[in-house]
């Protein structure tokens, strides 16, 4: 079962944003004022490390490559018996965020992963690479 997955409003916000900036990914740092709203930014933009884990590489219907979805481990810790859904809102979108112009932002929607859920899978550790 995915970790994250998108809302089709999500995946058409998606397919315009990579039409217009190319390749792209998500980052959710946990930061203090948009720490719900995942940041869309072209991919590299922001460099990860051991402090980031690799949720999902989401697949988009229309959208070139894989959408890695990137969160801080500190966040991750408090999130990891989540499945979170990558939906569009209207309002005003992170600083830096690719959605920021369009009037819209991406917010998480989040709920409870249950034992069967989970499975035999590992949970993403930093990185992304499953321990």
């Amino acid at each position: 079962m995915p970790r994250v997955e998108v809302t089709p409003a999500a995946a058409e916000l998606l397919r315009q944003l990579s039409g217009r900036h190319g390749p792209l990914m998500f980052h959710q740092s946990g930061g203090c004022c948009d720490g719900s709203s995942p940041m869309c930014l072209p991919l590299g933009e922001l460099r990860t490390g051991a402090s980031d884990v690799l949720l999902e590489e989401l697949w988009v219907e229309g959208v070139p490559g894989l959408v890695p979805f990137w969160m801080s481990a500190a966040q991750f810790a408090y999130w990891s018996h989540t499945h979170l859904t990558v939906d569009v809102v209207p309002g005003r979108g992170a600083g830096f965020s690719l959605e920021a112009p369009e009037g819209v932002r991406f917010l998480i929607r989040s709920r409870l992963l249950e034992d069967a859920d989970l499975g035999a899978d590992a949970p993403p550790s930093p990185s992304g690479r499953t321990p």
